[in-house]
């Protein structure tokens, strides 16, 4: 079945955009952070000031480089663009020396494929220092061009009961099968679209996941990542597979904890309260990209409209990755969470601002 999704113009302006240059002004390192083929590299470029000039570590040339003498490489760079920075975590310290001895805001502009936030190096030695800012794939909002408020007008309670303009059958399952990379949007049929989210897939799993982690038996990430989608929306256990696949618990959430700073997958955990002591203690797991998950599930409009069972927990996953969007550029920052009870009352989307 060919698509009849309408391919996104060339460029959409992006909701973070307005962030990144405010984080700019006061800010000595800001930090893109998020997939490949977001659009990271086509944002910072067209943020950036013509005098700053531009690295990417995906050139094996700028990379040995940088490996060489990561202190030499940026010795003498006032301002800068380095694309792709998990590349090499080295550089990261000395990108710290060089903003200690010349505080001037907004000297690095920075890109990565994997949430480095997350790495004890950088969380200590650049406190204070860097702005992470995240960048997802397109949200439904971005490419519609509308501005993407439901996380303000949800927490002031200004929810329309019905949507102006919905979507529904055919064209719910059409974009929900697309997802939100680009690139794959810009493929005619679904067959492209999904051929080349396969080769996407493989290429992170296996180059992307080297750089940020030492893995034994890298072979075994796509079959997990293939286990995790068949279990997305679920309850998930990590001991259950990973003794499918012949991993401990341990390696398990390891291997779990890669695909997340990948942002390939989120983990939803329960949201509890001290006074709720019924709940079901089991995270759940979803991918940020319905798209990605819809190919790694082997589901195309067609097996859709014939079985309609398997296409709630990709909705689920859908609707979960769009509100997580639209958080990256909300003032708000809400934690998210799944609710159920052993009772098993249920709501798959919490959202717990600062205060509680």
């Amino acid at each position: 079945m060919n698509s009849h999704l309408s391919p996104p113009p060339t460029f959409i302006p992006r909701a973070i955009a307005p962030t990144v240059r405010e984080a700019l002004e006061d800010t000595r390192i800001v930090l893109i952070a998020g997939p490949r083929q977001a659009g990271k590299t086509t944002l910072v470029r067209q943020l950036a000031e013509n005098d700053r000039p531009y690295f990417t570590l995906d050139d094996l040339t700028t990379l040995a480089a940088v490996g060489a003498d990561p202190v030499g490489f940026v010795r003498n760079l006032g301002f800068a663009i380095i694309d792709e920075i998990q590349r090499a975590p080295d550089l990261i310290l000395a990108i710290k020396e060089s903003v200690d001895r010349d505080q001037t805001p907004g000297r690095f502009l920075l890109t990565g494929s994997a949430n480095l936030s997350t790495l004890p190096m950088v969380a200590d030695s650049l406190a204070g220092r860097m702005e992470v800012i995240t960048l997802l794939p397109l949200s439904q909002a971005e490419i519609e061009g509308r501005a993407g408020r439901f996380i303000e007008r949800a927490f002031t309670g200004d929810i329309p009961l019905q949507a102006i303009h919905p979507v529904i059958d055919g064209e719910l399952i059409e974009r929900v099968l697309a997802g939100g990379y680009a690139e794959a949007r810009r493929r005619k049929s679904t067959g492209r679209r999904q051929k080349w989210l396969e080769d996407y897939a493989r290429l992170i799993l296996d180059r992307d996941a080297r750089d940020i982690a030492a893995i034994d038996q890298l072979e075994r990430l796509p079959r997990l990542l293939a286990v995790l989608a068949e279990q997305a929306g679920q309850l998930t256990n990590h001991s259950s597979y990973g003794s499918a696949l012949g991993l401990s618990d341990v390696t398990a959430r390891k291997y779990v904890s890669i695909l997340e700073r990948l942002f390939l997958i989120t983990t939803l955990q329960p949201w509890s309260g001290n006074h709720l002591s019924r709940l079901v203690k089991t995270p759940k797991i979803h991918f940020l990209d319905s798209g990605l998950l819809a190919m790694l599930r082997g589901m195309s409009p067609d097996s859709v409209a014939r079985d309609r069972t398997r296409f709630g927990a990709l909705l689920e996953s859908f609707v979960v990755s769009e509100v997580m969007k639209l958080s990256t550029w909300s003032a708000i920052r809400p934690a998210f969470y799944h609710y159920r009870t052993k009772d098993a009352d249920v709501v798959d989307l919490v959202l717990e601002e600062r205060r509680g």
